[in-house]
């Protein structure tokens, strides 16, 4: 069974935290090792579950695996087999899917296992198969396995329009044809903070693509990339969680390592709720104590919208604020499931539907057993605990761990009574 977290809540958060590597950077950016015969070196590499997964993904089908120092890590897929692919590793978490543009462009034919992932709704792969349809890859469910197909392509153009703004099949694409000769139009791209940076590495290994209007790419590809080096951005996701868990907790801290380029829709919401906050540089929030908070609507958009991974802690904040708070996450319909535990530790929240509720606040929250879904929701469900009076248990660590690396040690640096326990 998994790790839990035991909260004893009612502590300010106070000191200094350091932002490390992006999970959802690191994880394209890892399957972009198997578009190239060349050695790829990674920096700020995130020693979390799901990046280490996707690591040995790429070590089981043969990949040398060299790590230079903790957080760097050197990759050679050189001689590498799909048919060595685990279908149990696959199968526990989303991430395994960015294998599927990278595998199309290097081998004619391979099969998967079905990728698992966070509990937070249907999350249909239609969008990624219709793409690869459109370019040229077929492919044909058996069971709990899909089998791809490349069809030789003699086209000087293609046009891929996505059913909807998807990150990871925009990055799917962006991976495919970053390694065809011929031209590629991207529409319905997606374009946040993980596809740029993902589009700043197949440039530099030789991929022409170019932005070609609102959510449109131009791709060029090479069949024969390079190398290359690079060094991962910090995580937006896990800045804009600590920045939250400071304002509920109503603690003092200087986050370090925040990339606010990618932030911006989210700093100006919580500035307009009443968040005092000072930026020290470009790439430092210090939060400070922020009495007085009043949220109305927050709503999961595309970016440059609020990203569907912070939703949750924004969720977890309203029952702090005074008023009611309207929460809308479009696109998953399990998304909301942490609003659910947050009711049964003493929130005051309706439900209107499966995308969308009000949170009514403030409301004070009291410590009981609560299970962690998924990756988010799991985070915001610690902000919780932090905040709550009393005792939470968090079960099933083992989410949040996928996406934060060892949170417990880094919130205890700032005054957190959180523990780990194994069972």
């Amino acid at each position: 069974m998994s790790d839990k977290f035991i909260i004893n809540g009612g502590k300010k958060l106070n000191g200094i935290i350091e932002v490390l590597g992006s999970k959802n950077v690191a994880l394209p950016i890892l399957a972009t090792t198997i578009l190239t015969k060349e050695d790829c070196i990674i920096d700020n590499v995130p020693l979390i579950e799901d990046v280490l997964k996707m690591i040995s993904l790429l070590e089981i089908m043969g990949a040398k695996v060299e790590w230079i120092e903790k957080r760097k890590i050197k990759i050679n897929c050189g001689k590498i087999d799909p048919k060595k692919l685990p279908k149990d590793i696959i199968g526990r978490f989303r991430g395994s899917a960015l294998l599927w543009g990278s595998l199309s462009a290097r081998f004619d034919s391979f099969k998967t296992a079905s990728p698992g992932g966070c509990v937070i709704g249907a999350r249909p792969l239609d969008t990624h198969f219709d793409a690869f349809a459109q370019m040229g890859v077929n492919v044909k469910q058996s069971g709990k396995f899909y089998n791809f197909t490349k069809i030789k392509n003699t086209k000087p153009e293609m046009e891929v329009t996505l059913d909807e703004f998807s990150v990871t099949a925009t990055e799917n694409v962006l991976l495919f044809a970053s390694s065809q000769s011929c031209k590629t139009v991207l529409k319905i791209a997606d374009q946040d903070y993980q596809v740029q940076e993902l589009i700043k590495v197949l440039q530099k290994m030789g991929a022409k693509i170019k932005f070609a209007g609102p959510h449109i790419f131009e791709i060029i590809g090479d069949e024969k990339l390079s190398g290359f080096t690079c060094k991962l951005i910090a995580d937006p996701i896990e800045a804009g969680t600590f920045i939250v868990a400071v304002l509920a907790t109503r603690g003092d801290v200087l986050v370090k390592n925040v990339e606010t380029q990618y932030l911006t829709l989210f700093l100006k919401k919580i500035k307009s709720f009443g968040a005092i906050l000072e930026f020290p540089d470009e790439n430092s929030v210090r939060v400070l104590p922020s009495p007085k908070l009043i949220m109305n609507k927050i709503q999961s958009m595309p970016y440059p919208g609020i990203q569907p991974d912070l939703q949750p802690e924004f969720g977890v904040l309203a029952t702090q604020t005074k008023g009611a708070t309207l929460i809308h996450d479009p696109l998953y319909e399990g998304r909301l499931k942490y609003l659910e535990e947050l009711n049964k530790m003493g929130a005051d929240i309706i439900f209107c539907d499966p995308h969308r509720a009000i949170v009514n606040g403030p409301t004070a929250l009291h410590g009981i057993e609560v299970p962690s879904l998924d990756i988010r929701g799991g985070a915001a469900l610690v902000i919780a605990g932090l905040m709550a009076q009393g005792m939470t248990t968090i079960n099933n660590a083992y989410q949040i761990d996928r996406g934060y690396e060892k949170i417990e040690e880094r919130l205890q640096k700032l005054g957190a009574d959180i523990r780990r326990v194994s069972n």
